[in-house]
């Protein structure tokens, strides 16, 4: 019931923080604005930017790599989320069955114990050109307003742009994607991507991936510990229907925030009144590089 009162403020959630800001005694105005349920106007949006990128023949998918402990272990190709996206009956979105069945078991033991489950999901950007976003300003970095875009999702607390975590932990010789031209073909070439598709802020080609490390959400079956807004009493968290997992619902999401930055990148570089005007700019932009690489 959206009029009953929230008093007793769920860890991990907006509502003390909310209270205290907004000086509420009631974190119902706070929790009901922080809903997750506002990103379904953020998936419409990005729908229309998914069909504008599609008309240049950039396409954006997600798929799950992480619940819980459970992991997937081998990076997936393009043709492994193309495949999973036409696939509607999959649940977790992981494109390899037997981790998705033990991803499930993770999800059914949480259920079990009136718990949550959090996970990371990976957003793909394929096809994107070379050139998108800049290393002039620090607002202009495309890296840097993905990452805002993907940590604006609810209970994403982290994020990660191409194989970030593991280059930390090496040698700058191991984790570079080197670099070759293919004469033939006229164009640049890397012997990996480990960058995730951007260097210095900008694009470089290959495709953008990033990730979203998402905390288990806030809202437990068994309750924590917590404290009554009005009495200051020790009291348990109040409980709101609720999931136990949202991870692929938050890759879905992050699939449309992805787009949406990318698309307003795009726009940026080819600008243009009508479709027709921004595909003359873009088909310009591509002999211009073609022309370079000669």
């Amino acid at each position: 019931d959206k009029r009953k009162p929230v008093t007793r403020p769920r860890p991990g959630h907006a509502d003390l923080a909310g209270a205290i800001k907004y000086d509420f005694h009631d974190a119902r105005y706070v929790l009901e604005r922080a809903s997750a349920r506002e990103t379904a106007a953020r998936v419409a949006v990005g729908a229309m930017a998914k069909a504008l990128l599609g008309e240049f023949g950039i396409q954006v998918l997600s798929h799950v790599i992480a619940v819980g402990p459970v992991r997937l272990e081998k990076a997936a190709a393009w043709k492994d989320l193309v495949a999973l996206s036409r696939q509607p009956e999959v649940l977790l979105g992981c494109v390899d069955a037997e981790t998705e069945v033990r991803m499930k078991e993770a999800v059914d033991q949480a259920y079990r114990t009136g718990d949550t489950v959090g996970g990371v999901f990976e957003v793909v950007a394929h096809g994107v050109p070379a050139g998108l976003g800049s290393h002039v300003t620090w607002d202009s970095r495309l890296d840097g307003r993905l990452a805002q875009a993907i940590v604006s999702i609810q209970a994403v607390k982290g994020v990660e742009i191409g194989l970030a975590a593991e280059g930390a932990a090496n040698f700058g010789s191991k984790v570079q994607d080197t670099i070759r031209y293919d004469r033939e073909e006229r164009r640049f070439a890397r012997g990996a991507n480990r960058a995730g598709g951007l260097e210095g802020g900008i694009t470089n080609g290959q495709d953008v991936v990033v990730r979203g490390l998402l905390k288990p959400i806030s809202t437990l079956r068994r309750p924590l510990e917590s404290v009554d807004l009005p009495t200051r009493e020790p009291a348990l968290a109040a409980y709101e229907r609720s999931d136990v997992c949202v991870v692929p619902a938050a890759g879905v999401i992050g699939e449309a925030m992805v787009a949406i930055v990318l698309a307003q990148a795009f726009l940026e570089k080819f600008g243009g009144d009508s479709l027709g005007e921004t595909r003359r700019n873009f088909e310009g932009y591509l002999q211009q590089v073609r022309s370079s690489r000669s």
